[in-house]
């Protein structure tokens, strides 16, 4: 095939111009104010085009199901088993208090020493230039170390994190359902691993009100996976039967038997929003209905979006029509 023809498959931003200059992401979003500023940047609309792209790519499609893993999606993976790695070298302390580990930010210390050299084994050498900004995403991504929290704004610098590397070439088109199941599936039980080793703190969670102390995405991708399927209806995700025999085919029953086994008592009680959206009647109007409030929830609150950062790839700039 033609080489003009193989880039014309690939999305617009795909390949960085050969000008492209790289730079260290900055936090843009001091005041509510200025959330009029991202809501219009090109990294608004760039972001929510790649969660929306994967969120489509992945339709009706199993965990299991047969997809292309390039070298590239081969070396993510290796570094999110280095990150879990870590964690087993890294034992929780003996303290006082039950949540918040310390020794949490001994792990941290070392993704934060060691996210560049990380990265740059997943970025080929000619765009190494590309490495310090695209790492940046990656250590945005598992957590404050100061407050041992994580929450939905630390999720969105891991799709910020994969969005780059789409946006420099490094993931393709054919990778989509290998960026959402393979990394960022192995990214999730990291991070779980993470939430229950270390007792961490749900960033800004609005407790029983809010969808889930910790992740969004997998809620969204999840439900787009279940569209038109035969016989599990939102209804059954309740059902502990049907979870146990399908989570393994099935991001959002992953996330529900995540939350049984780390809360007690009815399900009703300590996850009401979701219990509420068993209600509703299919399947793609979960789907509908997440991505909207994923909008309204996480990325329209200035408590989430004052930490994510801007740079050449995720620009604060206003979208170029």
């Amino acid at each position: 095939m033609a080489e003009s023809e193989r880039q014309a498959e690939l999305p617009k931003e795909a390949l960085p111009p050969p000008d492209q200059k790289f730079m260290i992401p900055q936090k843009e979003i001091n005041m509510v104010p200025d959330m009029a500023k991202w809501k219009r940047s090109q990294a608004y609309a760039d972001y929510m085009g790649f969660i929306l792209t994967l969120n489509e790519g992945i339709k009706s499609k199993k965990l299991t199901c047969e997809y292309k893993v390039s070298e590239a999606i081969e070396k993510l993976i290796a570094v999110l088993n280095t990150l879990d790695r870590w964690i087993d070298e890294t034992p929780p302390m003996d303290q006082p208090s039950r949540f918040g580990n310390k020794a949490f930010r001994t792990w941290y210390a070392k993704l934060d020493q060691g996210a560049e050299s990380l990265v740059a084994t997943v970025i080929p050498k000619h765009l190494a230039e590309a490495v310090p900004e695209v790492a940046v995403y990656l250590k945005e991504a598992v957590g404050n170390s100061t407050r041992i929290d994580y929450g939905t704004g630390h999720e969105a610098a891991f799709a910020a994190f994969l969005c780059c590397l789409c946006k420099i070439g490094v993931l393709r088109v054919d990778d989509q359902l290998a960026i959402v199941f393979k990394v960022f599936n192995r990214y999730l039980e990291v991070m779980r691993k993470l939430q229950k080793t270390y007792r961490m703190e749900p960033a800004g969670s609005q407790g029983v009100w809010g969808l889930d102390d910790f992740q969004f995405l997998p809620f969204i991708w999840g439900s787009s996976q279940l569209i038109d399927h035969p016989n599990l209806e939102p209804r059954h995700f309740v059902d502990e039967k049907v979870v146990n025999e399908n989570h393994k085919d099935y991001m959002f029953l992953e996330c529900i038997l995540f939350i049984t086994e780390m809360k007690t008592g009815p399900f009703a009680e300590h996850s009401n929003q979701l219990w509420n959206i068993s209600a509703v009647p299919s399947w793609s109007k979960v789907n509908q209905g997440l991505i909207r409030m994923y909008k309204a929830e996480c990325l329209e609150k200035f408590p989430v979006i004052q930490h994510f950062k801007f740079g050449s790839l995720l620009p604060i700039q206003p979208v170029t029509s």
